[in-house]
């Protein structure tokens, strides 16, 4: 081959890699984000322990899909009872907890990105109900957002089929270190009263599978959100192999 057709195919090459790169998205480069925090205090109330309502939350202007996923997890996360309706938005949800709110009472919701790696856009949530009792209802949630499906994965969509049982013993595996790291598994009656139990909060974070708990469900609640981890080795074969960093 003449110097002249190895110069143009070379040419051509990196003609049709330029073109692949403008109309494919760069998933390894993350999605840029804004935040929007606000704290309304009741109208009106000029008191000391006047009730308020904080909303601390992320936006991704380039994948508005996303933001409504946020917004309404958000709102599902100010359910009091698993059968209470929700409100329409975030700003209808801060009006009406405020109209009947007594003293003391707060909400506060927030999202945040806890990471972005291999196109996935981990989206951690986190709520603090008070309603004037000796301690607040706590909560947290995980999105994880596939930027190339553009939907929300779940654990089925996450695990290799007829898996879940192989995944949630590697999960008692990990609570069983995590006993051991904090010397709980020396404490018979601790193991006893605190049992592993499984938890919709997972998260495919780069350094390992997370798996996030409400207070009070695996410990005591002074202990707060424990946090268990699987590294990735242990979940060949269980997690889809595209979903392991660095392989997609």
């Amino acid at each position: 081959m003449s110097l002249f057709k190895i110069a143009s195919v070379a040419a051509i090459a990196l003609t049709l890699g330029a073109c692949q790169s403008l109309f494919q998205p760069n998933y390894r480069a993350p999605l840029e984000t804004t935040r929007d925090a606000s704290e309304q205090l009741k109208p009106g109330c000029k008191d000391q322990d006047c009730p308020l309502v904080n909303i601390d939350i992320v936006h991704f202007p380039t994948e508005p899909e996303l933001d409504s996923i946020i917004e309404k997890r958000l709102l599902q996360m100010t359910r009091t009872s698993p059968d209470a309706p929700v409100a329409p938005t975030l700003a209808a949800y801060r009006e009406q907890f405020l109209r009947t709110a007594g003293p003391r009472n707060s909400s506060y919701l927030q999202s945040k990105v806890r990471e972005q790696h291999d196109g996935l856009v981990i989206v951690e949530m986190s709520s603090y109900l008070d309603t004037g009792g000796d301690h607040g209802t706590p909560g947290r949630g995980f999105i994880n957002y596939s930027r190339q499906q553009h939907k929300v994965l779940t654990l089925s969509d996450m695990l290799v089929p007829g898996q879940e049982e192989a995944f949630w013993k590697a999960a008692q595996v990990a609570h069983n270190s995590w006993l051991i790291s904090t010397r709980l598994d020396q404490e018979p009656e601790f193991v006893k009263s605190w049992p592993f139990q499984k938890t919709r909060n997972v998260a495919l974070t780069y350094g390992g599978v997370i798996l996030k708990y409400d207070t009070s469900t695996i410990a005591p609640y002074a202990l707060g959100h424990v946090e268990l981890k699987i590294p990735y080795p242990r979940l060949n074969g269980i997690i889809k192999p595209e979903l392991f960093p660095g392989r997609n």
